[in-house]
């Protein structure tokens, strides 16, 4: 049971372990592997196929165990399709047509380059070039931000964030939150109308938003008027709170120190001899 589970953590899916081998001071882990399936259809006419005429041997880079590189081997077996008349060679799940590393591999290196101190680290640990560091780290980049790219959502949020300083010009972003997921949707460099759209025109789904949270600036009340037909803007409560709060401390300041302090002395007085009132002495004097 516990080689069972080293080796489904170490081999690919549909794959069974031949051999291993570790050459002392290389730093590098040997792993020769077949796929184990009765027959394979053809990727031209989708004709199942058992007759075996070959073998190849592919080796592929594979996510590093510990601090040991990978190195995966795998037998290959070349298929004969009569309908077609040509060979193939069966997949393998985990390795891309034409790539000499696993799809495991390059998620790592994303990993890698997003929790190393510098890409030069990533490059010794991965043993691989500069070159192939940033093409795979663009493309696995490329794969997130695709994965994100979902229509928007019923209830969006817009806010600006302050975000650098020029010499005396101020940089703002705008925050683009989608509320019912509760995270960030997108960020935008600007919080004009103008930027806005020119950055958020390509994402679709437009009309599926029904509330368009937001303060209460011009600016945002007049794109989210004008992007999202379908939305009504409904003012975010915290701008509302800081509306009302300078008029309430102003009628606070209006009573005067004298009397608030009066009344807070009186009411300790009231408390230390009647002690705590009950609840239903809150709730009556709170009516009243």
């Amino acid at each position: 049971m516990p080689e069972t589970m080293l080796l489904r953590r170490l081999l690919l899916p549909e794959l069974k372990l031949r051999r291993s081998w570790r050459k002392p001071g290389t730093g590098t882990l040997g792993v020769e592997a077949e796929k184990e399936s009765d027959l394979e259809v053809c990727p031209r006419c989708a004709t199942p196929s058992k007759s075996v005429y070959d073998h190849r041997s592919v080796a592929v880079r594979d996510s590093p165990l510990r601090d040991l590189a990978v190195r995966l081997v795998v037998r290959k077996r070349r298929f004969s399709c009569r309908p077609c008349g040509r060979p193939f060679t069966e997949p393998v799940p985990g390795i891309l047509p034409g790539y000499r590393s696993t799809e495991r591999y390059r998620r790592s290196l994303l990993w890698a380059c997003e929790n190393f101190s510098d890409l030069t680290q990533v490059r010794r640990a991965y043993r691989c070039s500069s070159g192939y560091l940033y093409k795979a780290l663009y493309t696995q980049l490329e794969l997130q931000r695709r994965k994100r790219l979902y229509p928007w959502p019923a209830v969006v949020g817009l806010d600006e964030h302050f975000f650098r300083r020029r010499r005396s010009f101020r940089s703002f972003v705008t925050m683009v939150v989608d509320y019912p997921n509760r995270r960030l949707f997108e960020l935008v460099e600007g919080r004009s109308i103008g930027e806005l759209e020119a950055h958020l025109a390509d994402i679709p789904g437009r009309d599926n938003v029904r509330f368009v949270v937001a303060d209460l600036c011009d600016p945002y009340k007049s794109f989210a008027q004008r992007f999202f037909p379908n939305a009504r803007v409904v003012a975010d409560k915290f701008h509302v709170l800081r509306l009302l709060t300078p008029h309430i401390n102003r009628r606070r300041k209006l009573i005067g120190p004298m009397d608030v302090s009066r009344q807070a002395s009186s009411s300790k007085r009231a408390f230390t001899r009647t002690g705590p009132p009950s609840r239903t002495a809150w709730s009556v004097a709170g009516s009243s």
